[in-house]
């Protein structure tokens, strides 16, 4: 387990002032994407190691141990992940869009410390921490995208000349200190292939102007390097020094110790007090045979020059010949051309002028055909309308026919109706009175029978009465 408490004493850093919230970090631009790329945050998300491995981490301790285990480089893509070889404009990873690729373990824990949302203290620790420059590389990295513009250098300050190296390229390849990371951080947009959040013009100037105003102080290992280089010059110096001096053949280049300002006319007359006249007469011959090849050099250039000239002439005179023979036969081709053109375009014409004759020809029969068509069409429509008028008449003629003949039926029927009602009160006139009479006849034979049993019965009490007595 990486040791967290191992850290820089907090002192010596610039520490920004705490503001209002004291140990809350305020958090700038998205706080639910971290202002990072779509394309990234969505890999990131969408990713095994993020989903599974970083989703058990709880706790600042456990993000800070695995970013010291597996983080070993700053790129937000892994090595060989992303094909963007051919692609140009705003494709791939030109301009940090395009077809993703399997994303960086350190962009992972670099969102993961973002779900956790770091303290003021937890991200001191961070850029302070002495196990990992990836660490450190990750803190500083969390501050350009979550926190305000105008507190970067604040943040950045006390960092900018930090000699701490790390590989931050993907595969290694790129080395570079920690204060080197921190200035392409402050001066420039795109890492890698993606890109910081922007800054504002008014504070990037400010940021550039102090950036001009504190220059990269040279590493003590550069210093030693330049050193070490300046003696190793110093001392093939003294070799090749020493060389000329013990070589006797006398070389042409002038010693370091002599000036290349001196004249030559020093040197001519102490050879000339050391040879005496023979090496003048032999200085003069071979000046003289210099002369000579010379001039024959210049002859021989001159006849050269004459016999390319007069070949360059032949030729020039060629080609202007076959180039009178071209022309002359474009020429007559372009004549034969134009007459042909000519014929052409007068037998065109012909046929044009007959088509056209022959177009107006059936544009005169079918104007006629279509005339024709149209009386024709128009005496069917009128033909039509008169018959559907007749139509129309007779049913009209019809329906009051109809009408004429219910009126009359239904009068009839009405009429019949009425005597089949007149006829029914009599019948029923009738079937009263003769009940009428019924009853009264019915009661008088009623009466009758009374009185005929009342006497029977008289008489019946009679006859008993005598038979008694």
């Amino acid at each position: 387990m990486a040791n967290v408490g191992n850290q820089l004493p907090t002192q010596a850093v610039s520490k920004p002032a705490p503001g209002k919230h004291g140990n809350v970090l305020p958090l700038w631009g998205n706080e639910k994407t971290m202002n990072l790329n779509p394309m990234i945050l969505t890999n990131v998300l969408s990713s095994p190691y993020f989903k599974v491995q970083l989703y058990e981490l709880k706790t600042y301790h456990e993000v800070v141990d695995e970013i010291y285990f597996k983080v070993t480089h700053a790129e937000p893509w892994e090595k060989g992940s992303r094909k963007t070889a051919g692609q140009t404009g705003m494709c791939g990873g030109v301009r940090g869009v395009g077809t993703g690729g399997i994303v960086s373990t350190a962009f992972c824990l670099l969102y993961k410390l973002f779900t956790l949302k770091l303290t003021r203290k937890q991200l001191m620790g961070l850029i302070t921490h002495t196990d990992s420059p990836y660490i450190r590389a990750l803190g500083f990295m969390y501050i350009r995208y979550t926190q305000p513009p105008a507190d970067l250098v604040d943040w950045y300050d006390g960092f900018l000349d930090d000699e701490e190296e790390l590989d931050v390229k993907a595969g290694g390849g790129c080395v570079m200190t920690v204060g080197e990371m921190l200035r392409s951080f402050l001066t420039k947009l795109e890492w890698f292939s993606t890109l910081f959040p922007r800054i504002p013009v008014p504070v990037q100037k400010n940021i550039d102007t102090q950036m001009k105003a504190r220059p990269r102080k040279v590493p003590q290992k550069e210093v030693q390097e330049e050193e070490t280089e300046v003696v190793e010059a110093g001392r093939q110096g003294e070799q090749q020094q020493q060389q000329q001096r013990s070589s006797r053949t006398p070389r042409r280049t002038p010693s370091p110790r002599r000036s290349p300002k001196r004249s030559r006319s020093r040197s001519h007359h102490r050879e000339k007090e050391r040879h005496g006249p023979s090496f003048d007469r032999e200085l003069e011959r071979e000046r003289d045979r210099q002369k000579k090849e010379r001039d024959v050099r210049v002859g021989d250039r001159d006849r050269g020059d004459r016999e390319k000239r007069r070949s360059r002439s032949a030729d020039r005179n060629q080609d202007r010949r076959e180039r009178r023979r071209s022309c002359s036969g474009s020429r007559d081709r372009r004549n034969e051309r134009r007459d042909k053109e000519r014929d052409g375009g007068e037998d065109k014409s012909r046929r044009k002028d007959r088509e056209h004759h022959k177009d107006r020809g059936a544009e005169m029969e079918r104007s006629k055909d279509k005339k024709s068509r149209g009386e024709t069409d128009d005496r069917k429509h009128k033909d039509g309308r008169e018959r559907h008028r007749e139509v129309r008449k007779a049913k009209r003629q019809s329906r009051s026919r109809s009408r004429e003949k219910k009126h009359k039926s239904g009068g009839e029927e009405k009429s019949r109706k009425r005597e089949r009602s007149h006829s029914r009160e009599r019948d029923r006139e009738r079937d009263g009175e003769q009940r009428s009479h019924k009853g009264s006849g019915s009661k008088e034979r009623s009466h009758h029978q009374r009185e005929s049993s009342n006497d029977h019965s008289k008489h019946s009490e009679r006859r008993r009465s005598q038979s008694t007595e």
